[in-house]
């Protein structure tokens, strides 16, 4: 072997590649952005801070990586982007020395009955070509082990067009995993009848106690009542056992009713297609309601909720099937793979290996692939979407994360901080919106936005390192060492809440009391069973108002005074203010602008490319036809009122002619959680995720309830922003609610007025109260992982 001897003695020139070493961005303008120019260091840890709604994942996500993913979607041939998300050009005059853009977004993961861990890693896809080659006795494909393919058998004659043309007879079968009683799903819904009618009465009694069923409906009542199967005048408990069959589950059936031909379909059948083949979440709160009041979902008999045929559970691999590999635990699941000693699959067990070790090195080894993927938290979701990227050979890159660190025990940052590191060593750019200070502390470089939130922020305060920031004097800079200190004195509580014998998930037969009237702070490291004890196991009628982490549901059509209800009152007022309807003030309803049907924009799909929105001219953008624009009420039209901030509309709807007492207090709670900068009439789809989660605590806090359940309600707040919640937290308690929260915030357990710490650990070494407490006794203790980062925190 032999090498090249230089023979000069000066350094090398450096190459001109070697010059692009930074991103480039000058006047971005999407959202709330003012013209932001900046220079980001490539191969570097770069963490965007800024209070919630500054411009951060304008800048990162909507302009960088929007523009990134959008150039490389453009090197693919047409036929291949139609398949693609279409981006537009983020508004931006120059971007360069951009890469390759991996997005880890916060987005909660399909909410389908059907996905679970397993299948959206892949990881199910792997065991199932496991078990096809190795299961004992062997049945079939792979698609035989899938809960998701259903078995197919068909036979009959086909043509042969080969020379003279030939009928032959064919068979065919496909074997699929799916269970037949339950379609793969695992668990089968009972309807309880009583919820549905008063069987005392008759159909023409009105016997429906359906939602929406009243007895003159055409739809629903009248084709049961005039079909010909059933008699209207008869209560329904006299039926005939025929009558009975026929009005529960008829098959589809054409019928006449007042010469009108239509569908007749027995009530089961047609209350499964009505209500549940929708998302509960998406369903108005009064359908939720009877929802859940009529139908019971229970684990499926037959496979016992493993989703399975009896074929697949059945062909094992050392006395383990596919369905007991996929309820273990993955930690356990990856030790059991370690021990399968078989050549003919060695690069399948060192793929599949590898893909559970990053579960257990990301933290979630508690989970089991099993796990339906619509119940992970954000936090959880977002650490699977990581775990693909985990040993990528791909370098080179830039790594665009949202918040890393939510939902996260301060235990476990330490490790998702590593994480991090180690994807920028290997020569990646890794950017990072982010809000935790043990997060912040290890990037090379900060950028900062504000000052303030929405119209108040969009500009850089700061560029540069963390000891920079520091002494910047910008809003997270002040608050960058702020800690809070542990109370002097906790409130007395007025009663107790108690929980015996919970064993829900991994809990492990707990019993505890909750104080009421205080704040009661509930923490442990993230799978110790927090959730499951206050979400799963609540006593029965305990008066609770639960606010989770589940994503509001909200289309570009939506904005805040939609969700929150406060368009109701205001319309009423206009309504009445006027002398006409109500519905003339929605621009989804009859006020709207026929020419944009009341979007404001109108939108033109270019196929594969991105669509173009322009401002409608009708309306200039307003929504509303020009004649509801001259109605008034005090001196503003609706578009303007829709215009104005939460504060500005609270001071309009507080005094004066324009006084509407229920649109005040709907605005009071909304300025109570920190959004008095937001206008009324933003698009939903334009918030960011701390205000999303705002904007939701403050329609619960409207709510009837004694119990106030909240699950991280942190999650994408700012240092800054952290006070104004322990203040609203403090006044809940203060009006006599008792407040319950799941939290991994410090600031938040030291302002606790009693501790209930989880754990030990995670998984089924978690699952038991390890502490309880008033948060200086855990600090004195430091029997936890809790006591130990706690105390740090408040340097005790």
């Amino acid at each position: 072997m032999s090498t090249a001897t230089r023979t000069d003695t000066d350094p090398p020139a450096a190459h001109v590649a070697d010059s692009h070493d930074l991103i480039r961005v000058h006047g971005a303008r999407e959202n709330n952005l003012k013209d932001v120019s900046i220079e980001i260091p490539k191969r570097r840890l770069t963490v965007f801070t800024g209070v919630s709604g500054s411009g951060k994942s304008s800048l990162v996500f909507d302009t960088i990586a929007a523009e990134s993913q959008r150039l490389i979607n453009e090197t693919y041939s047409t036929f291949v982007q139609g398949f693609m998300p279409t981006l537009a050009r983020p508004e931006v005059d120059v971007l360069e020395g951009l890469t390759t853009a991996i997005i880890v977004d916060q987005q909660r993961m399909g909410a389908d009955p059907r996905s679970t861990v397993g299948t959206a890693t892949d990881a199910n896809a792997m065991l199932r070509i496991l078990f096809s080659r190795l299961g004992q006795p062997h049945i079939g494909s792979p698609q035989a082990f899938s809960f998701n393919v259903p078995t197919v058998r068909a036979s009959g004659a086909i043509t042969v067009e080969r020379g003279a043309r030939k009928a032959e007879r064919a068979t065919f079968t496909r074997i699929g995993g799916m269970c037949t009683r339950c379609e793969g799903r695992g668990t089968i819904s009972d309807l309880d009848l009583t919820q549905l009618y008063d069987d005392s009465k008759s159909l023409s009694e009105g016997a429906f106690t359906i939602p929406g069923w009243k007895s003159d409906s055409f739809w629903t009542v009248r084709v049961y009542a005039e079909s010909g199967f059933v008699d209207p005048n008869k209560p329904i408990r006299e039926y005939t056992k025929k009558e009975l069959q026929d009005f529960l589950y008829k098959e589809p059936t054409k019928v006449k009713v007042d010469g009108v031909n239509l569908t007749y379909e027995g009530l089961i059948p047609k209350i499964q297609k009505s209500f549940l083949s929708k998302d509960r979440e998406a369903m108005q709160p009064h359908i939720r309601a009877f929802v859940d009041r009529a139908v019971t979902f229970t684990t499926c008999p037959e496979c016992d909720g493993t989703r399975l045929s009896e074929g697949a559970r059945s062909s094992k691999i050392k006395g383990i099937s596919i369905a007991d590999a996929c309820a273990m635990q993955i930690s356990d699941l990856a030790e059991w793979v370690r021990g399968l000693d078989e050549p003919s699959v060695a690069p399948l067990l060192a793929k599949l290996l590898h893909s559970l070790d990053s579960f257990v090195e990301i933290g979630l080894g508690y989970l089991s692939l099993e796990r339906p993927a619509g119940t992970l938290s954000g936090g959880e979701a977002q650490r699977v979407k990581m775990i693909r990227h985990l040993g990528s050979s791909l370098t080179d890159t830039t790594y665009v994360f949202d918040e890393p660190t939510i939902g996260l025990h301060p235990h476990d940052i330490q490790r998702m901080n590593d994480l991090l590191l180690r994807l920028r060593d290997k020569g990646n750019t890794v950017l990072v919106v982010e809000h935790k200070p043990e997060t912040i502390a290890i990037a090379d470089h900060v950028v900062d936005l504000g000052p303030g939130a929405g119209t108040a922020g969009g500009t850089v305060c700061f560029e540069g390192t963390v000891e920079g920031l520091r002494g910047s004097g910008t809003i997270t800079g002040r608050h960058f060492d702020d800690r809070a200190a542990l109370k002097e004195t906790v409130r007395k509580p007025t009663g107790m809440l108690e929980i015996r014998g919970a064993g829900t998930n991994n809990l492990q037969n707990v019993d505890v009391d909750i104080p009421l009237g205080v704040l009661v702070v509930v923490t442990g490291v993230a799978g110790s069973g927090k959730s499951s004890l206050l979400h799963g196991s609540l006593p029965a009628g305990a008066d609770v108002v639960s606010v989770d982490q589940g994503a509001i549901k909200g289309s570009r059509r939506s904005n805040p005074a939609t969700y929150t209800g406060l368009l109701e009152p205001i319309r009423k007022a206009f309504a009445k203010a006027n002398g006409v309807k109500p519905a003339l003030f929605s621009a989804n309803s009859e006020g709207a602008c026929p020419n944009c049907n009341g979007a404001g924009v109108i939108y033109t799909d270019l196929a594969m490319m991105a669509g173009v929105a322009t401002t409608c001219e009708e309306c200039d953008g307003k929504r509303f036809q020009a004649s509801v624009l001259e109605y008034h009420f005090g001196g503003r039209d609706i578009s303007e009122v829709l215009a104005m901030s939460v504060t500005e509309a609270e001071e309009f709807f507080g005094t004066g002619e324009a006084r509407t007492p229920a649109a005040h207090a709907i605005l009071g709670r909304l300025a109570d959680v920190g959004l008095g900068y937001l206008s009324l009439g933003q698009p939903l789809t334009t918030l960011s995720g701390g205000e999303r989660q705002r904007l939701k605590l403050a329609t619960h806090m409207a709510d009837k309830g004694g119990v106030y359940v909240l699950d991280e309600p942190t999650t994408g707040l700012h240092l800054a922003d952290v006070e104004q919640l322990l203040g609203l937290l403090d006044g809940l308690v203060d009006a006599g609610k008792s407040v319950i929260v799941i939290e991994h915030h410090q600031a938040v357990m030291a302002h606790a007025d009693w501790i209930i710490d989880l754990g030990p650990g995670a998984g089924h070494d978690g699952g038991r109260i390890v502490f309880e407490g008033t948060p200086a006794d855990l600090v004195a203790a430091r029997s936890t992982l809790t006591g130990e980062h706690l105390a740090a925190y408040v340097g005790a």
